[in-house]
């Protein structure tokens, strides 16, 4: 009779608790707190809001707990506590985050997918300032002599591990680690200035990280990643930029959005908008903006593969085209940089270490000073030293002697002829030699 009685209180117990909460994480991200909760299997879930004080009830139904609270990484502004209470139901689970401030969840449920199995996924928009991206204050530049803004990408963040090695090492903290890198070196660099669209782990939405760019008024988007494929014996790095097709199908979906025609195109979008909205004019433009965004990608990546081939091993020594949401933006020249294989059993111990790193940021932001040295955009304060080192250069006229040119620029003999490697005083017409700094 008692082993009866204990088979029913078992088999009770089993269908009164047919799913786990197995786990709860929490993402905070600048404009955003994503909370994760980890089910055993497919959940049934109700939710609701309270106010004074802010709170997200969510009911889980038909749910054991397996959840520790004191256990749960929690780095979010919004939420002040997680905890638990009464269920409206024998058998469920009834969840409590209790919030700084008023929301409007988005709550959804995700089919096992990677090393994950079936989550529900809470969403709540929110400034969170404790993350919000640290801009780097520089000094006031005059009038036309403008920064280059370079927006950087890591690849993936938070829920979204990107590739997984075979250490288990995810791509997500590699890419953040080298855009961190990239980013110093290019706030260091007079003229220049970085943006970095997460700066924690966390995930921005892919279609955001061209608006991140976009606000910040950047010249070059550069999406940092680590390639991954079935096969452990690639290795090397490699460039992408945007294919055709995508870029066609883009600018169909660009065609029916008249305010982000306003925006990529200025006064002269401000116009079309205000007309007769001419498909044709538009196109013609819109065209116009992306035909130039992808020729310029096409030649950044061109230097930067460049760089990277003197220090890194290269998978492509020339740029591959792929059809990547986040290459699309027609108005900012976009490019995808996978630093190597982290499928790669000694690729992926490469891209753990600082020094590796810091050798492929440093091949990046030389390739893209490389080019902008040589293509640098007008109003900009590397345009403007461009100017001045095409001065301090002084092409010989017939009559000048050495002695001459050195004291037009107010500069010793002996140190115009070690400038330019000259092994004697004598110079020829035609013959351009660089003036040093007086």
């Amino acid at each position: 009779m008692k082993s009866i009685l204990a088979f029913f209180c078992v088999l009770f117990s089993v269908s009164a608790w047919s799913n786990q909460l197995e786990s709860i994480r929490v993402w905070p991200s600048p404009d955003n707190t994503r909370i994760v909760l980890d089910m055993g299997s497919a959940p049934a879930y109700d939710y609701f809001l309270l106010n004074d004080p802010h709170r997200l009830v969510v009911d889980l139904n038909q749910t054991q707990n397996r959840v520790s609270f004191a256990a749960i990484g929690n780095n979010s502004e919004l939420i002040t506590k997680i905890r638990d209470s009464k269920p409206p139901a024998a058998g469920s689970f009834r969840l409590v985050f209790e919030l700084k401030a008023a929301v409007k969840p988005v709550v959804f449920p995700l089919a096992p997918a990677g090393d994950y199995g079936h989550r529900l996924v809470i969403d709540l928009p929110y400034e969170d300032q404790s993350r919000a991206p640290q801009q780097v204050v520089r000094q006031a530049t005059p009038v036309g002599q403008k920064e280059i803004v370079v927006a950087i990408d890591p690849g993936h963040g938070g829920e979204d591990p990107g590739a997984i090695g075979p250490k288990k090492n995810r791509e997500k903290h590699i890419t953040l680690a080298i855009s961190r890198r990239l980013a110093e070196l290019i706030n260091k660099e007079p003229g220049m200035r970085a943006v970095l669209t997460r700066t924690g782990d966390y995930f921005v939405n892919l279609n955001q990280r061209s608006e991140i760019a976009r606000k910040a008024k950047a010249d070059l988007l550069l999406s940092i990643h680590a390639d991954s494929v079935a096969n452990s014996g690639p290795r090397g790095a490699s460039v992408w930029v945007l294919s055709s097709n995508r870029a066609n199908r883009e600018m169909a979906g660009w065609l029916e959005k008249q305010e982000r025609q306003s925006e990529l195109l200025g006064g002269v979008g401000e116009v079309i908008s205000q007309a007769d909205g001419n498909p044709y004019l538009t196109r013609t433009f819109l065209d116009l903006s992306m035909d130039r965004s992808r020729a310029d990608s096409y030649a950044i990546s061109e230097h930067i593969l460049s760089a990277m081939g003197k220090v890194v091993r290269l998978h492509k020594s020339k740029p591959e085209h792929a059809s990547l949401a986040v290459l699309k933006s027609p108005d900012i020249p976009s490019l995808l940089i996978e630093a190597g294989f982290i499928s790669n059993p000694q690729e992926e111990q490469l891209l753990l270490t600082a020094a590796h790193q810091q050798k492929v940021a440093q091949a990046v932001f030389g390739g893209v000073k490389s080019y902008y040295r040589q293509n640098p955009p007008s109003g900009t304060m590397v345009a403007s030293q461009s100017v001045s080192q095409a001065a301090r250069q002084h092409t010989v006229r017939t009559g000048e002697s050495l002695s001459l040119i050195a004291q037009r620029y107010g500069v010793s003999v002996s140190r115009l002829k070690g400038h330019n490697q000259l092994q004697s005083d004598v110079v020829k017409v035609g013959q351009i030699l660089d003036i040093p700094s007086s």
